[in-house]
């Protein structure tokens, strides 16, 4: 007990041992100290912190925490500079360019070691912790995380509130001694949602300081890890780590060797180096697929918005009948959408366009029972309902050179999903299905556990590898959001795990800034499923006791193709509504999904984005701006297209009389030519967009 107690003091007598690492472009430092034994950080941009001093470690359950009583054995750095290619994404190149700094830490208390490991890139820093075997740290349980982001000020901040199961909430926009998740409108058409903590919020954060410095707090590469939200006390300006338990408590199990996600804090003073920025993705281990050749982007439409405006149903016998339907007595409704026949009149609508898929929801038995009763084993995912012929429907799309997107609603019944795995995806592949849209409404059973766990995350990530054995593409709905796994499997196509377009037929609906801030915190890590593309603006227009709507113009429906990236886009309104607008259609027919290099020209986030992208397959741009609530004009150089080639524009724009709210459907299209040393002005209406395509005149 002496030798421990004079240990100790000869520990705090030391001196702070200080280590430094920069960015590439030497915009951004990180200093790494060991104060009085224990491990703190802080960044400074252009010489100036934006990070003040933060300390790091980990709270273990049972066991002496690492979180101090440290002294460093080792240090090493090493630079890294290479170029890799994705599958599928916004580039065909994507730069990985960063200095590391590993710091070797020892705890001679409990005989343990721990490293940490920052990466500096010059859009902002990265830090993970790693366990090296060792004889005495086998396995241990995290019971918190002590990561702190202290800042220097009350910034402006773009947050969600705490919520381990949904991140389905519009976005606030407050000073940050502001932020109050309890003063949250739960008024938004799902009662699942629970917020955690009147001062928890969810990563990634996205702040600007009144310096006009961008911040981001994120994470990367979450693998076998919960999901971090952010602990804070807004009259310190100060943010700790939060991570999500699992149904007794403890946040993760860990097996040494094991190392932790990245913790990520982007800094620039230029917006568009946040938006733009590749180092969630650098941040995850490349791509462990062999053969990606079946691994294609997709353009889609399907039966689905139709159940969210009230056209038709998921199930097939109606609510009224749920109890016949538990006894297995299905009568029909008559409102069931995925008939064979409809489904067939949305192939023909697919073909006629130059559509790749067609998704159908509520083809499979099980809708009836589902919702709120939280069965176990309310879906087998195989049994098709009796006015849905499989077989029918699969060949008919094949004689139009059509592909049939599965959906995959689990009900949140994770362990069901599970034990039925395989037998729905050897279903996908008896009828050539490439992907499935998979779905996690509802709490999460094995009951106690949270979307946003250990537990959930592995599955997750399970499920991506699963499809990838299989040849399949997946994209998850209501899953936790991605940190980039999407780069070491590609088949993991797209993710929902926000608030998409759907709430804006049956809730209070996305304000008009709300796409303006995904690019800046969502999409980070990974493509978005928001389905846009809906002309029918408001709802009254399937019934007029409705007041809900789409917040945008019909125009920015048109722009979101460009500034919310997504390999896999679907033009989610009614065939017959794209039919009555087929001038404006043609944007959406046009558009590509998957691009050889994208450049943001303008962003401020909840405001407005303009971004420009190229079409991986040809020499074709296209370009997509956004406004929040107000109404904006600009004017683009278009020096992003080639020089000495002239291209034909076509501008997809607002009326001169359009607004968001009064007047959505307002548009206006235009043809004129330009090349890289033009300029064009733009007027984007309250809520409003454009949409512009270049091709190279010949």
């Amino acid at each position: 007990m002496k030798s421990i107690l004079l240990f100790s003091l000869f520990l705090y007598a030391l001196p702070t041992i200080s280590q430094t690492v920069q960015s590439p472009s030497k915009e951004i430092t990180l200093n790494f100290s060991l104060f009085e034994g224990k491990p703190t950080y802080e960044v400074l941009y252009k010489k100036k912190l934006v990070i003040l001093k933060s300390y790091l470690g980990l709270k273990l359950k049972a066991s002496r925490d690492l979180d101090a009583n440290f002294t460093i054995v080792n240090t090493t750095t090493k630079t890294v500079n290479e170029i890799w290619q994705p599958v599928l994404g916004e580039q065909s190149n994507i730069k990985n360019n960063y200095n590391e700094l590993t710091i070797e830490l020892y705890q001679p208390l409990s005989d343990r070691k721990m490293n940490i490991i920052f990466k500096v890139y010059d859009e902002g820093v990265a830090f993970r912790y790693d366990f090296p075997k060792q004889p005495n740290l086998n396995y241990f349980i995290i019971s918190d995380e002590k990561s702190e982001f202290n800042l220097t000020g009350n910034h402006k901040a773009f947050w969600l509130p705490g919520d381990f199961d949904s991140q389905e909430y519009p976005y606030m926009e407050t000073k940050f001694s502001e932020i109050n998740s309890e003063n949250v409108d739960m008024n938004n058409g799902i009662a699942l949602k629970s917020i955690v903590g009147k001062y928890v919020v969810q990563s990634p954060l996205m702040m600007k300081t009144a310096e006009g410095v961008y911040l981001n707090i994120f994470e990367a590469a979450v693998v076998n890890y919960p999901v971090m939200h952010l602990d804070l006390v807004p009259n310190e300006y100060k943010l700790t780590s939060r991570l999500v338990p699992n149904a007794i408590g403890a946040k993760a199990y860990l097996q040494v060797p094991c190392i932790s996600p990245w913790r990520t804090i982007m800094v620039s003073d230029d917006a568009r180096n946040i938006v733009a920025s590749k180092m969630i993705l650098n941040l995850n281990e490349p791509c462990k697929i062999e053969d990606t050749s079946w691994i294609k982007p997709m353009k889609y439409v399907g039966i689905w918005w139709e159940m969210h405006v009230g056209k038709s149903t998921w199930d097939y016998a109606g609510s009224q009948n749920a109890q016949n339907a538990a006894d297995g007595q299905l009568k029909p409704s008559g409102k069931h959408g995925a008939t064979t026949e409809n489904t067939k009149r949305y192939i023909d609508f697919a073909a006629k366009n130059g559509f790749d898929g067609v998704l159908v929801e509520g083809w499979n038995v099980g809708w009836e029972d589902w919702f709120g009763n939280w069965k176990e084993d309310v879906f087998d995912f195989t049994t098709p309902y009796p006015d849905f012929d499989l077989k029918a429907v699969n060949d008919y799309a094949k004689s139009k050179g059509i592909k049939m997107i599965m959906h995959q609603e689990t009900s949140a019944s994770v362990g069901n999903f599970e034990r039925h795995l395989d037998r729905a995806l050897n279903l996908m592949k008896e009828y050539g299905y490439p992907a499935a849209k998979t779905g996690y409404v509802g709490r999460i059973i094995p009951r106690g556990e949270f979307h946003d766990g250990q537990v959930m995350v592995n599955h997750f990530n399970f499920v991506a590898r699963r499809f990838a054995e299989y040849k399949l593409m997946v994209n998850s709905h209501e899953s936790s959001r991605p940190t980039g796994y999407s780069r070491t499997y590609p088949n993991y196509i797209a993710a929902e795990s926000a608030r998409g377009n759907e709430f804006n037929a049956w809730s209070t609906g996305n304000p008009p800034m709300h796409e303006t801030i995904l690019p800046f915190t969502r999409l980070l890590g990974g493509p978005m499923d928001y389905t846009p593309g809906i002309f029918e603006i408001k709802m009254s227009a399937y019934d007029p006791k409705k007041t809900e709507q789409v917040h945008t113009t019909l125009a920015k429906q048109l722009a979101l193709y460009v500034t919310m990236y997504s390999p896999l886009q679907m033009a989610a309104d009614l065939p017959e509504n794209y039919e009555q607008h087929m001038d404006a259609f043609q944007f959406i027919k046009d558009v590509a999904v998957d691009w050889q290099e994208s450049r943001y020209l303008e962003a401020e986030p909840g405001d407005y984005l303009t971004v420009a992208r190229k079409d991986k397959q040809s020499e074709n741009w296209f370009l997509g701006s956004i406004t929040d609530e107000n109404e904006r004009d600009t004017e683009i150089k278009l020096d992003f297209l080639s020089p000495n080639k002239k291209y034909q524009a076509i501008v997809y724009q607002d009326g001169a009389d359009a607004d968001w709210k009064n007047n959505p459907k307002s548009y206006a299209i235009k043809t004129i030519q330009v090349t890289s040393k033009s300029k064009i002005k733009l007027h984007l209406a309250k809520g409003g967009g454009t949409a512009i395509s270049f091709k190279p005149i010949q």
